[in-house]
């Protein structure tokens, strides 16, 4: 199968008189597919419809029906469709050399988008070679920051909470934008250690009333994790640990201004709130990791949008509203769909219009 290209052109004449007419092919593409959400799946086979790409969706292990179950809808509704003739769903264990160096060559594929771990990553850039492009949608963390106008109220602290708790405990904390570790300027002297335990109950609490089409509680709560947070208990002068005893999730208070040694594994609705006396020290949040900061209240935003992208920070966003990602915007600061189109070039020039090389004078 071909690729077929996007009708649209876009035409533009340049200062010396060239015209350019770009148009945009879709490639012929693997998709490898993390199964933390279900809708990766749904949102990879419609940017392959946009581009109207040919495609092999590799199903990940741990969801490995949804896409499959996308693409038999589609045959069942429309079998002679181009868009359904294009897609293929397949599995088969990542590791399988033999078949993959097959499979991941230029003739075969142009470009592979891969969603995954670090391991996952690793793995696929040994195939990577001339004529074939990764595009790396690699693991991230997300965090959170809370300004000192968290504390301006009961109702203001009481918001505060819930919002966290919804960037908490989204898709059960599996997703790169949920928050983990959140830096909260409550202050670390005894009065704001007092606020910031306070407030440790009230995402605790929210975090429990959640709507369970956002977030439930852990069929299975990570065993190890709760040996490393059960552990804090028996240290309540450096850590305040509200809940997690039956697995419903946990949020960890630090009584100094660190986080915890953990702080890569928290799950299952486990984060940690780390007190701090000022803005700029919550920069320790930030990394090259970073993919979403959840900030509360608005009005420190102004103060962040431009620091925290020097960090690394990849998207910004008003606290509670880190699972609400608009797939039409960039993601991990680039624009996937413009990355798995071909853009091809129609360059028309005549010496008449566009100074020409043959004609350029010896020197």
């Amino acid at each position: 199968m071909v690729a077929v290209s996007l009708k649209k052109k876009v035409k533009q004449t340049l200062i010396d008189g060239t015209e350019l007419d770009v148009r945009c092919f879709g490639a012929r593409t693997l998709h490898i597919v993390a199964g933390n959400a279900t809708g990766l799946s749904l949102l990879t086979i419609l940017r392959n419809m946009v581009l109207r790409s040919d495609a092999i969706i590799k199903a990940p292990s741990n969801d490995p029906f949804t896409a499959l179950a996308i693409a038999r809808t589609m045959v069942e509704m429309a079998p002679d469709h181009p868009l359904t003739k294009h897609l293929s769903v397949a599995y088969w264990k990542g590791g399988d050399q033999a078949f993959e160096e097959r499979l991941y060559q230029p003739q075969n594929l142009e470009k592979i988008v891969a969603w995954g771990g670090f391991n996952s990553m690793k793995h696929v850039t040994r195939y990577i070679q001339p004529g074939l492009e990764l595009i790396s949608l690699d693991p991230k963390r997300s965090a959170s920051i809370l300004g000192k106008g968290t504390f301006d109220s009961e109702e203001t602290m009481r918001e505060a909470a819930v919002r966290l708790a919804s960037d908490i405990g989204a898709l059960n904390q599996k997703a790169c934008v949920c928050a983990r570790v959140v830096y909260v300027q409550s202050g670390t002297d005894e009065a704001g250690l007092a606020n910031l335990n306070k407030f440790g109950g009230y995402v605790y609490d929210a975090m429990q009333t959640l709507p369970n089409t956002l977030s439930t509680m852990p069929k299975r709560y990570d065993q190890g994790l709760k040996a490393e947070v059960d552990a804090l208990r028996l240290d309540d002068e450096w850590y305040k640990v509200i809940g997690g005893m039956d697995g419903e999730g946990a949020v960890i208070c630090s009584q100094l201004p660190e986080s915890v040694s953990f702080a890569t594994k928290l799950d299952d609705r486990t984060a940690n709130l780390v007190p701090v006396d000022d803005l700029h020290e919550m920069m320790g949040a930030v990394d090259a990791y970073t993919q979403t900061v959840g900030v509360y209240p608005e009005s420190i935003k102004e103060d962040l949008k431009d620091i925290l992208p020097l960090y690394g920070a990849q998207r910004i966003v008003s606290l509670g509203y880190a699972a609400g990602l608009k797939w039409a915007g960039p993601q991990d600061s680039i624009e996937p769909l413009r990355r798995m189109g071909k853009w091809i070039v129609n360059q028309i020039a005549s010496p008449e219009m566009t100074p020409a090389p043959w004609l350029r004078p010896s020197i």
